[in-house]
């Protein structure tokens, strides 16, 4: 970075050297054209005031010690007389821009280049009394030959301003990027740092970055350690049992039971690695779900109908009630999200409860609504509940067969279908959660 704003500074002072030194020798040439032309003039009515065009007629007077060059045409445009070559052997000069000019306004003037001599001829010519034109020239260096003239001194001046620039720039370089470079040294203490106002804004930034991904880090160890752990528990189990099947120590009624046992904590073990991948893909912030138009009443009925001979093994009556309503979702997080909040509302219900499942269009929204009589969540515990784990009955979740991930991927997928979801619990009569999705269209069934 100060690489980058080192060579942009420097790039910007050469620009501006440059283009100042340009600017400043072509005011200078403008002014020094002005001049001439200023000179010729006065040259040129000293002329026709004085006596000195008569006796330049009669070649009495020798203008070339001024180096002016000193013509005298008819009104024909035929040359009477010209001071450094014969007159009579010049062509026609009527068709000259400073002749023509002068017949048409009384005065006229023109600058010719020679790209061979690299030189400019300044002309300016009057009409004088007798219809005839004075007109008075001199040459002069053209632009590029005074600029290839003062070269050297330019160069020279051009690279001490040069050198000047880059040491300036590093300076300036420096100032600008100590600040940011005490930010990036001291993250850990950015209150107590002194920086210019304009880069507050970027340590604010920098500091909630810093914060969130000490926070996500610690969220990252504490999820780590608790799979590790739910992991851990059903294969020391399954260990366990396979162990004292494989000594032979066990009966024949023993193995049917260590069998089942094995085959319960797999469910259990293949239910919460299958959780873990599916919060993993969830947590992916660029993925792109194929979002389409569904019937969110008829999800939610299909899953209630599947969910209903694990309502009866819970002996928890399952209902549903709905209207139709169409909402922009994917749809396997929809199923999930239905899935998980009922069988939650099955898992934690008494015997003999009741779980009502309904989908109503309300301030149109599709709302989804899971009500249930069981246990209740305490309000100390109903913040953390969507955590990763969080268990508020951890004996009754693991004896259920709960992962404690079933609410996480809700959420998860409440933040993916921009959705908003309320929940409303008390200990001993049941819990009632909400999901409102944008309605897209509503009909009674």
């Amino acid at each position: 970075m100060k690489k980058k704003i080192n060579f942009q500074l420097i790039l910007i002072a050469m620009i501006a050297v440059f283009s100042t030194m340009a600017l400043v020798a072509a005011i200078c040439y403008d002014l020094f054209k002005k001049q001439i032309m200023e000179d010729l003039k006065t040259y040129a009515h000293l002329l026709e005031d004085t006596d000195a065009l008569s006796d330049l007629m009669e070649k009495k007077y020798d203008s070339k010690k001024d180096k002016v060059r000193i013509t005298v045409v008819d009104e024909n445009g035929d040359v009477l007389y010209e001071s450094d070559a014969d007159a009579e052997k010049m062509d026609n000069h009527a068709n000259r821009p400073e002749i023509i000019q002068t017949f048409a306004e009384g005065e006229g003037q023109a600058v010719r280049r020679s790209s061979t001599m690299g030189k400019s001829t300044f002309y300016y010519a009057i009409r004088i009394e007798d219809g005839n034109v004075i007109r008075v020239a001199k040459e002069a260096d053209s632009i590029w030959s005074i600029f290839a003239g003062a070269l050297p001194a330019i160069i020279a001046m051009m690279v001490l301003i040069i050198l000047f620039c880059v040491a300036v720039a590093h300076v300036l370089t420096k100032i600008l990027i100590e600040p940011i470079e005490k930010v990036a040294r001291n993250v850990e203490h950015l209150d107590a740092l002194e920086t210019y106002e304009e880069l507050a804004p970027f340590v604010a930034t920098i500091k909630n970055q810093h914060e969130n991904i000490l926070k996500n880090a610690g969220m990252r160890q504490e999820f780590t350690a608790n799979v590790s752990h739910e992991l851990k528990t059903p294969l020391t189990s399954i260990l366990g049992y396979s162990e004292l099947i494989e000594s032979g120590m066990a009966s024949d009624q023993d193995v049917v039971r260590f069998a089942r046992k094995i085959h319960h904590n797999s469910n259990r073990l293949l239910t919460l690695i299958n959780d873990v991948i599916r919060l993993s893909e969830l947590d992916v912030v660029d993925r792109e779900e194929p979002f389409e138009m569904l019937n969110l009443s008829e999800i939610a009925r299909t899953c209630v109908n599947m969910l209903q001979i694990n309502a009866e093994n819970h002996e928890v009556i399952l209902l549903f009630r709905g209207i139709t309503c169409m909402v922009r979702s994917e749809k396997q997080m929809l199923e999930e999200l239905v899935y998980n909040l009922c069988d939650n509302a099955i898992r934690y219900n008494n015997k003999g409860g009741r779980v009502m499942v309904t989908v109503e269009p309300i301030d149109g929204k599709a709302v989804l609504t899971v009500a249930d009589t069981g246990i209740g969540i305490p309000k100390e515990h109903q913040e953390r509940i969507f955590e990763r784990f969080y268990r508020v009955d951890k004996s009754r979740s693991k004896s259920t067969g709960g992962t404690g991930l079933g609410l996480a991927i809700v959420k998860h997928i409440v933040a993916k279908n921009e959705a908003e979801m309320k929940l409303e619990s008390e200990v001993g009569k049941g819990t009632r959660i909400s999901v409102a999705f944008a309605c897209a269209e509503n009909e009674k069934v």
